[in-house]
């Protein structure tokens, strides 16, 4: 006799066992990430600057396998050995990741008047470099599975005008640009790379830049997404599903949720 069909044991996003780095983790969207990645069984390396969120974040993860690794990771040229050096800690096994969730970056309004050579330094290396630095990283021996997966965050400020924001936008239009090459480039070493598209999500990002803003203004921007602001979960779900095997058949791909944004 066939066993009773029971949907609630089936579920293609599982990650059980999968290890997976979160970097951005201490707030927002990346703290967003990790709860629900921790929710669906993977084992999470949280990294962020402050020490203290992450344990915060750490916290209020279901699972007890996980880890914190505090770093900055602006250090561009020390982000592949700091990488390795999770995936080989001193005399343990190596532990390669399955997946790396790219949450950590920056957002700075300034209008090009007041544009600088230290601002741009600063943005590209903090939301573009880092995801190139990542990505050397994971592909070295040992730092990755035999089917490994990126998922990197780009942002609407790209793909839709956004003055006083360009270098912002720059950045994150490279995103766009890097997730397409690196998709083939690494292509041999068994790891996909995909990126999301948000548009304004409601972090904590957000409620601080909302204190500067007349009601107006603020009603302006919330206007621009015909489903309203976003929430943390919204990025998180679908980070979700890129980095499970839901979209084992995607790279490359610049998957957009933006509230209708860009519609």
């Amino acid at each position: 006799m066939t066993a009773a069909y029971n949907p609630a044991a089936y579920n293609p996003m599982d990650l059980t066992g999968r290890r997976i780095l979160v970097t951005g983790a201490s707030a927002g969207i990346g703290r967003a990430t990790a709860v629900v990645l921790a929710k669906l069984g993977a084992r999470l390396v949280l990294n962020g600057r402050d020490e203290e969120r992450l344990a915060e974040t750490a916290d209020r993860l279901e699972g007890d396998d996980h880890a914190i690794a505090p770093f900055d990771l602006s250090d561009l040229e020390a982000v592949p050995g700091w990488v390795k050096g999770l995936c080989a800690p001193a005399g343990s096994e190596e532990a390669p990741f399955d997946g790396i969730a790219h949450c950590a970056g920056i957002q700075t309004l300034r209008p090009i008047r007041i544009f600088s050579a230290a601002f741009f330094d600063e943005v590209m290396r903090a939301n573009l470099g880092s995801a190139l630095a990542l990505a050397r990283g994971l592909r070295q021996k040992g730092c990755h599975a035999e089917r490994a997966a990126m998922a990197l965050i780009s942002s609407t400020a790209a793909t839709a005008a956004s003055p006083g924001n360009v270098v912002y936008a720059a950045s994150k239009g490279g995103i766009i640009a890097a997730t397409k090459g690196l998709a083939v480039e690494l292509l041999s070493d068994g790891i996909r790379v995909n990126c999301v598209v948000p548009s304004i999500v409601e972090t904590e990002l957000i409620e601080r830049g909302k204190q500067k803003l007349t009601a107006e203004q603020y009603e302006h921007l919330r206007t621009l997404q015909p489903l309203g602001f976003g929430h943390p979960d919204d990025i998180a779900h679908m980070i979700a599903y890129l980095l499970a095997d839901t979209s084992r058949w995607m790279t490359g791909s610049i998957v957009t949720v933006d509230g209708g944004r860009t519609a």
